[in-house]
């Protein structure tokens, strides 16, 4: 799939798509991955003020939440494992993501995403990873 990414209404989530996803997220542009969320997405991040973390709602909003991100992790990037597909809108990614952050933070921990698709779209990401103790 090209950065430019067209969607069909009838396009089902495949192998090809997660991977894509994982590429946008590697290349930190925050425009190119917001082309895969619907409008009125919703990205459930790791951590947060509660107990499903941190709730992001809107394609803009995820998209400025990620730009912010990247600026403060400029080597953020994650090393894909594997998939599991579920039906023709879910999936699950597995993944390793390392980076250092502008504060000295090191990122290396191992995750996974729960993703919900409508009409070849992300309409819900839920991200989950491992907290390594010292």
């Amino acid at each position: 799939m090209s950065q430019d990414h067209e969607v069909s209404s009838t396009q089902h989530v495949s192998v090809e798509l997660l991977h894509d996803i994982n590429a946008a997220f590697n290349s930190q542009d925050a425009d190119r991955i917001a082309l895969f969320f619907a409008e009125d997405a919703v990205f459930l991040m790791a951590s947060g003020p509660e107990p499903e973390g941190r709730r992001i709602t809107g394609r803009e909003e995820i998209r400025q939440v990620l730009a912010e991100r990247f600026s403060r992790i400029p080597d953020m990037r994650w090393e894909h494992i594997y998939e599991y597909i579920a039906g023709d809108n879910r999936a699950v990614t597995v993944w390793r993501v390392k980076g250092l952050a502008t504060d000295g933070t090191v990122l290396d921990y191992q995750g996974c995403d729960l993703w919900e698709f409508e009409n070849g779209l992300v309409k819900h990401k839920d991200t989950y990873w491992k907290i390594v103790d010292a």
